[in-house]
């Protein structure tokens, strides 16, 4: 038996101008007024930002001004290098760049719309028939589903700075809810266009960030259809699967016929997916449920009962398609022997959809519960953020005003009119949500996702409005780059360094630093990026020149990071 039972009351959808609205207040704060961050980020924006001013061979081989990055495939580069094209004139290159993040996380946000909706209109899934009638229609169902999915999406606390980044991952996740769509679709309706649309994605998810997971979907997609859909394996085996090979392929082949810089990025790309693949170890063990439980929150609670609700209905498409999808990702992060946030990531679509099929058969108590625990956890946040900002602005309370100046040296602050209305405007919003909700206690199923997700975004909003500029400082390397480009004599000398990818963008993109070519150089200054603990240059910059002599012409580093270090160094003599 279902274990749905419910009135049309139940099931008012939100309207679709307010969550188009929910989604940009979203996206917007954290993309607007900030330098490219110390992150994913930055190196993120400076392989667009070189392809965007570079020629057809950086398209074929992602880098970073020289630095090669072959590792995970150039598609959402070359979507943010196309608006830096389009669009860099108007707006500037770094908010350009991010125009496709925008472009990224509303593709994403759609895509669970969507698949939510498709899903929840199913005969399988609807709610028991009342007596007297008055349960509520297939499509009302499944858009109210939806509106729950999106809004758990949205309060996933994962996301948050992942979808605000100019990196592969913002494209990756939002290519996976992208296949669970064509997923869907190619069930309701197997045909030789759904089947193609399946696969394409699949392609597109293999070219954003490795093969890997794409292959682990598809073989996970083959193993349902063999169990519950025949006749949507013949549509896969057909033509999805050649559809992702050709699409997958399509890059490395076009770069070996090509031969950018001499050479092909493919032996590095293939490398660099094989080494994803390992015997899962404690520690990976460890590290998933340790990061897992608060990135996946508040998804994973509903998701968890979602399964233990329909479990006497185990195989049907709502609950079995959306749990292979987060079995395939929590294996892949398993093997992999890389344990960072991304890994973890593309698990929120699949996590989220499947948590909107539990809302329905919630306990009253538990949606008090979550309720409670959102209004207190997420109004203290927003509290000491404010708290904080006053501190930093006043000086009172005196603790805390310290601490903020003592984690960024030589900042600042300075009072911002509009962000300090939008942040006003955002705690006052709060307080109505919370009002209306625990006043009305509306019978609508989206009511126990609500406050969390109105509480997250409205600690985002307020981090990214009243604190972006203290963080900014904290972040960026915007003042390193200018005090290096003022030690340089001109714009056209070159530049040989061992600095990452993030520093390699961001004091070619702020200081105009011109780093060596991608096949090397011989250049006459070297640019490194060390310790304060290290105090010996000599073997640092042995891999620079074997007998030659150097003199240092700056020492500098963020006033942030008491750690590291970089110095510009000059050569005197062969």
């Amino acid at each position: 038996m279902k274990p749905v039972r419910l009135p049309a009351s139940a099931t008012l959808a939100l309207p679709r101008l307010a969550l188009f609205a929910l989604c940009i207040l979203y996206i917007l704060p954290g993309l607007i007024g900030r330098d490219p961050w110390k992150t994913d980020d930055a190196a993120g924006f400076g392989i667009m930002w070189t392809m965007a001013h570079g020629s057809i061979a950086d398209w074929l081989w992602p880098n970073i001004v020289g630095l090669a990055m072959p590792d995970k495939g150039p598609l959402a580069f070359w979507m943010g290098a196309l608006c830096i094209k389009l669009f860099g004139w108007l707006v500037g290159d770094a908010m350009a760049a991010r125009l496709a993040t925008i472009g990224f996380f509303l593709l994403g946000s759609l895509s669970i719309w969507y698949t939510t909706y498709l899903l929840g209109r199913r005969s399988e899934t609807q709610p028991l028939k009342l007596a007297f009638g008055g349960q509520p229609e297939p499509n009302d169902y499944g858009r109210t589903l939806a509106d729950g999915a999106l809004l758990i999406y949205l309060g996933c606390l994962g996301l948050l700075l992942h979808s605000h980044e100019t990196s592969a991952e913002a494209l990756q996740v939002s290519l996976v809810a992208m296949t669970l769509y064509a997923a869907v679709r190619l069930s309701d309706l197997p045909s030789a266009r759904t089947a193609l649309a399946c696969g394409a994605t699949l392609g597109l998810l293999a070219l954003t960030r490795g093969w890997v997971l794409p292959l682990g979907i598809l073989l996970g997609m083959t193993l349902l259809a063999t169990l519950l859909q025949r006749a949507v394996l013949r549509w896969l085996l057909m033509l999805s699967l050649p559809t992702a090979l050709a699409l997958t392929a399509s890059w490395p082949l076009l770069a070996n016929v090509m031969q950018p810089y001499g050479g092909s990025p493919t032996s590095a790309w293939m490398d660099w997916n094989l080494e994803q693949i390992a015997l899962p170890t404690l520690t990976g063990l460890k590290y998933f449920f340790r990061y897992g439980i608060w990135f996946a929150w508040p998804a994973w609670p509903f998701a968890g009962w979602a399964v233990y609700a329909w479990r006497k209905q185990y195989s049907a498409l709502h609950i079995a398609l959306p749990l292979m999808f987060f079995v395939v990702v929590v294996l892949v992060a398993l093997i992999s022997p890389n344990h960072v946030e991304g890994i973890l990531l593309p698990m929120l679509p699949p996590l989220a959809i499947l948590a909107a099929f539990g809302l329905p058969t919630m306990k009253r108590g538990a949606i008090n519960a979550v309720d409670w625990f959102a209004v207190m956890t997420l109004s203290t946040s927003a509290a000491f953020i404010w708290i904080g900002w006053i501190a930093k602005q006043t000086g009172w309370p005196a603790q805390l005003a310290r601490n903020a100046f003592k984690l960024a040296p030589g900042f600042k602050p300075e009072f911002n009119g509009l962000a300090f209305i939008a942040a006003a405007l955002a705690t006052a919003a709060w307080v109505a949500v919370v009002h209306w909700r625990l006043s009305r206690r509306p019978s609508v199923l989206w009511r126990a996702v609500v406050l969390s997700t109105a509480g997250v975004i409205l600690c985002w909003l307020l981090l990214m409005t009243l604190w972006l500029p203290w963080i900014n400082y904290g972040k960026s390397y915007a003042g390193v780059a200018q005090q290096i480009a003022l030690k340089l004599p001109g714009s056209t000398e070159c530049v040989d360094s061992n600095v990452g990818p993030t520093q390699r963008a961001s004091f070619a993109y702020f200081g105009d630093v011109r780093f060596a070519p991608f096949n090397g150089g011989n250049c006459d200054y070297v640019l490194l990026q060390d310790s304060n603990r290290s105090s010996d240059s000599t073997d640092a910059l042995a891999p620079f020149g074997e007998g030659v002599r150097w003199t240092m012409l700056w020492e500098g580093r963020r006033p942030s990071d008491r750690d590291e270090r970089f110095r510009l160094f000059q050569r005197v003599e062969r």
